[in-house]
């Protein structure tokens, strides 16, 4: 299935052809592992062909490399020596046009990626997973709903200046802590707007936009569209970040814990699914809202969810501790998650009726029309790639469906409920990467063995250079003294 088409996107080659009749060039990108968009410029003759046949070839390389395009120390499934990093097959989505307006205007398209002797999906291309975990895991016409918000500092810094000052004393867009701040916008008022206004024209409905705490930091929260639609929006939104500040000379960043003593920035992520009719499947009947909740709830803040809502929720609470990597991908991501519910990012298997302090926050009933109830997953930083973590939450959920999965517990901070008592979540990458890949892994059950191999492998290579790594922390405590 598809993601719900951009404005104006073509639905066969005639309107292709039409829409790009004044161009000469068109920009293509995929997604690699770690959510980096990998693409290239292709002449409108080469495009139209492969839009009418088969694709294109891709070199396999940008799934055998990391984000800085060093081979993986440990050669994997993809990309490797033995089949010659061969080319894969890239499948262009007209359902996804844009233009680059910022990039003379140049039409865009996203592509997934296919084997080329079956011309299946690649089972580690991000698009391809979640499109996978999609179609088998609704049915009926159901469809799956999600948001994003991600909270990312500024910097007024250009890609020479981090080099040039080897990443130490970078100046931040403001000074100050200034959370939903409306004098704080108003001193880079050009980039502040322009940054909405070219993401809205590019096709990603911005629902809010404002200051964060912490010196330069904006939250965008980025509207409720289709799982899929949403995945790209958010992917997306990083590349119009970053383009849009080349153009102030301010540097976005996204990692999860840019400074030590400082909040995090989150990449929350909100879900539902509707059935055919649209109806929020999570929502309870109105009956049900009459009376005061549902009657057979396994607990009571949760008794404005659906039976399948609780089901769901249940299968995305056991099977988290084993897929983390995919919503905290790197070695700085678990740095946000080691104060817990008290830094405002949760490190257990918990939920709770609008609580900031759970994993899962349930947003239903009173003050909560029924078709806006969701849950939002608080364990993701803004440093996610939105696919995988989509993927997981659910691949998770809809197999708790399937099985009709009971809630291990009660709602956190409910009687005998505590953070010392529910299931606590990896808190650095290496626990993470070995309860994603230990044989009787969720992940390996709702992914399969290549994903999580191939996947695990990445993150293994990612240890690996970290370990290696001789940090400034280490240098200035140890150098005199020992």
């Amino acid at each position: 299935m598809p993601p719900s088409p951009t404005a104006n996107a073509p639905t066969n080659i005639e309107e292709l052809k039409e829409l790009l009749k004044n161009d000469n060039k068109v920009k293509v990108a995929g997604v690699d592992v770690d959510g980096v968009l990998r693409g290239k410029i292709m002449s409108k003759d080469k495009f139209l062909s492969s839009a009418k046949g088969d694709g294109f070839n891709f070199c396999s390389v940008i799934y055998g490399w990391d984000m800085h395009d060093t081979a993986y120390t440990k050669e994997l499934l993809v990309a490797n020596w033995d089949n010659g990093y061969r080319d894969l097959i890239a499948t262009i989505d007209l359902s996804t046009y844009r233009r680059l307006k910022w990039e003379k205007n140049i039409p865009f398209f996203l592509c997934s990626f296919t084997i080329p002797e079956t011309m299946e999906k690649l089972p580690v291309d991000p698009r391809g997973l979640l499109a996978k975990v999609l179609e088998e895991g609704t049915s009926s016409g159901i469809k799956a709903m999600a948001g994003a918000e991600f909270e990312y500092f500024q910097f007024r810094e250009s890609a020479q200046s981090l080099a040039d000052k080897k990443f130490h004393n970078l100046n931040p867009l403001t000074p100050g802590m200034h959370g939903y701040s409306l004098l704080r916008p108003t001193l880079n008022q050009d980039y502040f707007h322009d940054l909405y206004d070219m993401a809205v024209e590019f096709g990603i409905e911005v629902e809010g936009h404002h200051t964060e705490t912490g010196p330069g930091v904006f939250e965008s929260a980025l509207a409720y569209t289709d799982a899929l639609r949403m995945a790209d929006n958010a992917c997306l939104f990083k590349l119009v970040a970053k383009s849009v500040g080349m153009k102030y000379d301010i540097m976005p960043t996204f990692m999860a814990k840019p400074w030590g003593d400082l909040p995090g920035c989150s990449g929350h992520i909100h879900v539902s699914l509707q059935d055919s009719n649209g109806k929020n499947i999570f929502a309870i009947t109105e009956e049900e809202e009459k009376a005061g909740g549902r009657k057979e709830a396994a607990f009571d803040d949760i008794k404005y969810l659906s039976q399948e809502g609780e089901w769901f929720l249940a299968g995305l609470l056991e099977g988290m501790p084993d897929v983390v990597p995919m919503f905290c991908p790197t070695i700085n991501s678990y740095k946000r998650l080691q104060g817990g519910q008290a830094m405002w990012a949760p490190d257990t298997a918990s939920y709770g009726y609008d609580s900031r302090a759970a994993s899962v926050r349930i947003l239903s009933g009173p003050g909560v029309k029924g078709y806006a109830t969701r849950f939002e997953v608080r364990v993701p930083g803004a440093d996610m790639n939105p696919y995988y973590a989509l993927s997981a939450i659910f691949a998770l959920g809809l197999l708790g469906i399937k099985n009709k999965t009971k809630l291990p517990y009660g709602p956190l901070n409910s009687p005998g409920v505590t953070r010392d008592t529910v299931k606590h979540l990896p808190t650095s990458l290496e626990g993470a990467v070995e309860a994603f890949m230990k044989k009787e892994s969720v992940a390996r059950k709702v992914f399969g063995d290549f994903f999580v191999d191939h996947y695990g492998g990445t993150r293994q290579h990612e240890l690996d250079v970290w370990k290696k790594t001789v940090t400034d922390w280490e240098v200035a405590r140890y150098f005199e003294l020992v």
